[in-house]
């Protein structure tokens, strides 16, 4: 017998989703039908925060409890109205990643079995050209969404000072992401050097909650600035975006007044809807308030030369990088085996 299915009218597309009654969220019951109308509710937000962006889809067949599908081209059989755009990935080669431009790409990607969408930095227009600089906080072992927030406290404080305007959202998993909106001046290269030059600040002001260490050993019971998630092809979950956790958590925008009590568990599929109906988008202006990275490129420019600090690692699926430390954990690196570019010399 075919799989039942539903139609939903998503603007002035008809959206097929089949097997409605899938159970996705096992904490409470809510079904793939229940996902789809999520984001039918928060749909001036999902689409604000995916529009025009790559986007890396997670996909979940039999619900978050089952197997996670990392999908960077896009799913086949999509319909002709769903737009793409060509990405270069650090390897070189190149696929054609979903560009959300309505919201019934998002509700037909829900079809495909989507719960996270993960947009990058940059937009169609230029996608060498990041016009987002991204802050994630990510709690370490020790530490949790308390100190994360606390130390959102320090980036507002230092991004103040910078004249930057930052948007916070809760990750939907531990940590505070903050994003801010900036010129798309410079390439991928630029805008993560100006990260590493923000994360050192924090770092500095706050050095017993702060880490800006690559290396796991080495970053201990502290909050991780993760700069390197303004390299390429990185991503992290966009706001009003579904985490795949059996009770539905949502990586929820907040404001800076309300930040210091929120809770990971305020905000899921079934309390969101609600709060974007009373409260709108609160990253509805992010557009408007375009800032320049040059104060934390001229930051990074005082780091090299007043306190002797360089590069820092990349991940390590990227190409090695000029001017890159060495890629080895510090426990394993062994006096005499690297140059002083990072290259191994013995053979």
């Amino acid at each position: 017998m075919p799989s039942p299915s539903v139609e939903l009218e998503v603007g002035s597309r008809l959206v097929r989703i089949s097997n409605p009654d899938r159970v996705y969220f096992p904490t409470r019951g809510e079904t793939k039908l229940d996902l789809a109308n999520y984001y039918l509710s928060v749909g001036d937000g999902i689409v604000r925060a995916l529009r025009e962006r790559p986007c890396m889809l997670h996909r979940y067949p039999d619900g978050v409890a089952g197997e996670k599908i990392y999908q960077k081209r896009l799913p086949k059989g999509a319909p002709d109205w769903v737009e793409t755009v060509e990405v270069r990935f650090p390897s070189g080669r190149t696929a054609d990643e979903l560009c959300v431009t309505e919201l019934a790409s998002v509700i037909w990607a829900v079809q495909m079995s989507t719960v996270e969408f993960h947009p990058w930095h940059s937009r169609r227009a230029d996608t060498e050209c990041p016009d987002e600089l991204r802050i994630d906080l990510d709690p370490q072992p020790g530490t949790g969404f308390q100190e994360a927030k606390q130390v959102a406290g320090v980036v507002h404080e230092v991004l103040d000072e910078l004249g930057a305007l930052g948007w916070p959202k809760t990750s939907g998993s531990k940590g505070v992401h903050i994003y801010v909106r900036i010129e798309p001046r410079f390439g991928f290269r630029e805008v993560r050097r100006a990260a590493l030059a923000l994360a050192r600040e924090v770092e500095r002001r706050a050095p017993d909650l702060v880490t800006t260490a690559w290396w796991k050993e080495e970053r201990g019971a502290q909050i991780f600035v993760d700069y390197n998630q303004n390299a390429r092809d990185r991503t992290i979950a966009s706001g009003y975006s579904v985490r795949g956790f059996p009770w539905g958590p949502v990586s929820a925008p907040v404001t800076w007044d309300e930040l210091p009590d929120v809770e990971m568990r305020d905000f899921t599929i079934a309390t969101m809807p609600a709060r974007f109906a009373q409260l709108g988008d609160l990253h509805a202006g992010i557009d408007d308030a375009v800032w320049s990275i040059e104060p934390l490129l001229e930051m990074a420019d005082r780091d090299e030369v007043d306190r002797q600090l360089g590069d820092a690692p990349y991940p390590p699926n990227y190409p090695k990088q000029e001017g890159e430390p060495p890629r080895v954990q510090p426990s394993k690196k062994v006096a005499g085996h690297w140059d002083d570019h990072g290259n191994r010399i013995d053979g």
